[in-house]
């Protein structure tokens, strides 16, 4: 019988031959990152500092649990705040106003009454039934409720009041957006 003998430089080669097409079958990014051969660089944006440990002033402490928050360490709002204003670091803002802004408050004169948007709303209203001979003169057309926009909140509001009161939805006036008045020097020049 004869034995074949095996060359040894043969062998490498058909390891390396196969190593390598094994490995082209592969994605060459994870093979490099794999091997060391691709750096991956930290993101800037995620690195963040951590506080410096420091030894307690009684070793009798016990020791922290595993995943509570370190003490020591600050929110990223803190940090950015004392990092844009060091002085907040160094003397905490106080709860209380200053006496600057006191006597701005005081100067300001009396707190305004707990009824005062009724005030302004019936004095705006007011203000808005002017029929003087002016207001007559300049505008002297009546206005188009033939196409009148409904004010949908004000209706939905006077739906709901009508469905608390069990009345049905016909009764009441439909509120409508009210137009600006359009004088005659407007009224001659809109085709401009």
């Amino acid at each position: 019988m004869r034995t074949i003998s095996a060359n040894p430089r043969l062998v490498r080669s058909l390891l390396l031959g196969s190593t390598l097409i094994l490995l082209s079958g592969c994605s060459g990014d994870k093979i490099s990152r794999t091997f060391g051969l691709t750096r991956d660089a930290p993101d800037e944006f995620t690195v963040t500092t951590r506080a410096p440990l420091s030894m307690p002033p009684d070793y009798n402490l016990r020791p922290p649990r595993p995943g509570a928050p370190r003490p020591q360490e600050q929110s990223e709002r803190q940090q950015a705040e004392e990092t844009l204003a060091p002085q907040t670091a160094l003397d905490p803002p106080a709860t209380g106003q200053s006496p600057g802004q006191e006597a701005l408050i005081q100067q300001a004169g009396p707190a305004a009454p707990s009824n005062i948007r009724s005030e302004v709303d019936r004095d705006a209203h007011n203000a808005a039934d002017d029929d003087s001979f002016i207001n007559k003169v300049l505008y002297w057309r009546k206005p188009d409720t033939a196409h009148a926009q409904v004010d949908a909140p004000a209706e939905a509001q006077r739906l709901r009041q009508d469905a608390a009161l069990g009345q049905p939805p016909n009764v009441g006036d439909t509120p409508i957006i009210k137009r600006d008045k359009q004088g005659w020097f407007r009224s001659l020049f809109s085709w401009m």
